[in-house]
């Protein structure tokens, strides 16, 4: 059985905005899978949807065999979300929180002291939970975000966005602390993010969403070898879209070769060396010319025709 299973979820709001459309997936258990896109690509109204806070308008979703819809209460009892917004009390000391957040949970109050030590050793916050949260810095405060979601030993555990607003240094240390919540407390991770070093650096499989639509679903290695090895990329002077076919008629250019603004990017199925010099002889108006292995942003230019970091 799957982890969590996705069939044709969709959601349309009140006001005709449809955010998610049908899209489908499977993630399993001890699986990180991540949902990459920009703001607006209908990442947290899937999350939203999977953690029971916004009812689908058609299809199904399933946490370890639970319809999210039909046994809501089922459901949460074996999930956990972190959303982007803080949810713990700041003038609440940080083990108050997780006390508070393991009553609503009902949890065994005899086993609430040593759980509330296991999270705090996991996230690195032992030293701070007898600590008002007022005084915890910015990536203090969500490790504890994330141990509060762990105090019910979740099986399922939803990251949405989880290290928005946190400065680099916080950022890649929590992400280092995300990255062992699989081997250390054996829960399967479904991550929100349009930051492409968190999808490369956590995930094992990558689901790309663009206007509410899965555009692509793989590894991350496998997506950058949708493009080759890899790429020529031109900044034009004039119509790339020109440049574009005349690099086609050549056979330099193949029909995953695209243009997003004035730059053209070009995927290589021979010699870089020759493909520079086929430019420089054509004369084409390109004020840059260079070579570079593709990334998951180039995957995600070349589905959608946007930048993923948005």
């Amino acid at each position: 059985m799957s982890a969590i299973e996705v069939r044709k979820l969709s959601k349309t709001y009140a006001d005709g905005v449809e955010a998610v459309k049908g899209i489908s997936f499977k993630v399993e258990a001890g699986e990180v899978f991540g949902l990459l896109g920009p703001n607006g690509a209908g990442k947290s109204t899937t999350i939203g949807m999977l953690t029971t806070t916004l009812a689908p308008t058609s299809g199904a979703a399933l946490l370890v065999g639970l319809d999210v819809a039909k046994q809501p209460l089922a459901a949460r009892r074996i999930s956990s979300v972190v959303f982007q917004e803080p949810v713990v009390d700041r003038s609440f000391t940080g083990r108050r929180n997780l006390a508070l957040h393991a009553r609503l949970w009902a949890i065994d109050p005899a086993r609430t002291p040593s759980r509330i030590d296991e999270v705090g050793v996991t996230l690195g916050i032992t030293e701070l939970l007898d600590r008002p949260v007022l005084s915890y810095s910015g990536g203090e405060r969500r490790r504890l975000e994330i141990a509060r979601a762990l105090v019910s030993s979740p099986r399922v555990l939803f990251l949405d966005e989880p290290t928005v607003g946190l400065d680099p240094r916080i950022r890649h240390e929590l992400l280092d602390v995300i990255g062992r919540l699989g081997r250390s407390e054996g829960v399967t991770i479904l991550l929100t993010t349009h930051y492409l070093d968190e999808a490369e650096r956590l995930c094992d499989r990558i689901a790309i969403m663009h206007a509410g639509r899965i555009v692509a679903e793989d590894t991350p290695a496998q997506l950058q070898a949708l493009l080759g090895d890899e790429l020529l990329e031109l900044q034009v002077d004039g119509d790339p879209d020109d440049a574009l076919r005349v690099l086609e008629t050549e056979g330099v250019a193949g029909k995953d070769a695209f243009a997003v603004g004035s730059t053209l990017t070009v995927p290589l199925r021979s010699s870089s060396a020759q493909a520079v010099a086929t430019v420089h002889k054509l004369g084409l108006p390109a004020t840059a010319v260079s070579t570079r292995p593709p990334t998951l942003d180039d995957v995600y230019l070349r589905l959608t025709g946007d930048r993923l970091a948005a």
